[in-house]
């Protein structure tokens, strides 16, 4: 028996290394995930986009406004001048936080008085906002001790107000359960829909099915609808189990929900065709489906955000459907994000599943050996 496995594993490793696209798959995948997890997987907050209100405009809360803007921590890209304007600011994404200083900070500190400041910070990001909220944690301490030693004063005469919006407990499970919806989904239609073609052509049928009377349109969506059907009732039970098992809110509207799970998956399964068209055997089929998915995860702003990555890594996640589902997922979840937001997220999923299934129709037509 073992002689028998022992001939069978160096069968394996020489079909692997006679094939080119097998060698291919061996080395060019290592590098390119190396410079992707390099540059993309970072936990550090860098240059998080900062909105002011200002409401005292004095010159200690200017001093203090100049602390949060020096701070490598934060980049101020929106001066607010009513408290009117903070909701739109955070809904729309806009800025990670706004640091909110009250009209009576000046007087409050002069007359010993506790200055109370606000930072608001968007809880759709849980690690992130735990990051911020340290962040300013830090300045706003060190900027009450110096003011505290400059007035000769027992104690800090300010303090830090927090206040996390969508998710005010900040808890992990309501930021990654919901990417999961989407994550889960991506990889299991990618698979599904990348196998099809790929086992017909190790059988030796896929060239049977091209002589008959079928399209290659026709034959793109009978491949299309069973790896749909496959991801949207699983993305139908991640959803439930999101609900009732983690607890999770739903706070938005469950047609705009499905609509979005299924024009999803619709690009999800035209990347897997046209991952499928490429493969000769499953074996590639595998290794090319999560070729893809590795990076689609990482640069889709599920674990780390997309704007603490470099320019040009952010130039890549427009190609990527999971970024667009993610940002729909935690808005509907935590946020009931309105249909407008929601479209603007729709159609480059649109464009991409209209590509990638044009490609795939051109690939099933030329018959790529």
């Amino acid at each position: 028996m073992i002689a028998r496995l022992f001939a069978l594993v160096i069968k394996e490793f020489l079909a692997i290394w006679r094939d080119p696209r097998s060698r291919a798959v061996l080395f060019g995948p290592p590098l390119i995930q190396l410079f992707l997890f390099a540059y993309a997987a970072t936990y550090d907050i860098e240059n998080a986009r900062l909105a002011v209100l200002n409401e005292d405009r004095s010159r200690e809360s200017r001093e203090l406004v100049a602390r949060f803007t020096a701070s490598r921590g934060f980049e101020p890209v929106r001066r607010l001048t009513h408290v009117r304007q903070i909701a739109p600011t955070i809904d729309r994404q806009d800025a990670m936080a706004v640091l909110h200083i009250g009209p009576t900070f000046a007087a409050d500190l002069k007359s010993g008085n506790t200055a109370q400041v606000q930072i608001i910070v968007d809880g759709r990001r849980s690690n992130s906002a735990l990051v911020l909220l340290g962040y300013a944690g830090e300045i706003v301490t060190g900027y009450a001790s110096d003011m505290a030693a400059e007035n000769d004063q027992p104690g800090p005469p300010a303090e830090l107000v927090t206040r996390a919006w969508f998710n005010p407990q900040l808890e992990s499970r309501w930021f990654i359960v919901p990417g999961l919806v989407g994550t889960l989904t991506l990889v299991v239609t990618t698979v599904v829909a990348g196998l099809s073609v790929a086992r017909e052509r190790e059988l030796g049928t896929f060239d049977q099915l091209l002589v008959t009377p079928l399209r290659p349109l026709e034959i793109f969506v009978g491949k299309t609808v069973p790896a749909l059907a496959i991801g949207v009732i699983e993305g139908a039970f991640i959803v439930l189990a999101a609900i009732w098992w983690f607890e999770v809110p739903l706070r938005g509207s469950h047609l705009l929900l499905a609509l979005s799970l299924v024009l999803f998956l619709l690009s999800a399964t035209g990347v897997g065709l046209m991952i499928s068209a490429f493969a000769r055997t499953q074996q590639q089929a595998i290794v090319g489906s999560f070729l893809f998915l590795m990076p689609a995860v990482i640069l889709s702003g599920f674990a780390t955000p997309v704007d603490n990555m470099p320019d040009f890594v952010q130039a890549l996640t427009y190609a990527n459907p999971l970024r667009y589902m993610l940002v729909i997922l935690r808005g509907l979840f935590l946020q009931d994000l309105p249909g407008d937001l929601v479209v603007q997220q729709l159609w480059p999923m649109a464009i991409i599943a209209v590509v990638t299934g044009a490609v795939a129709v051109w690939l099933f037509r030329h018959r790529l050996a």
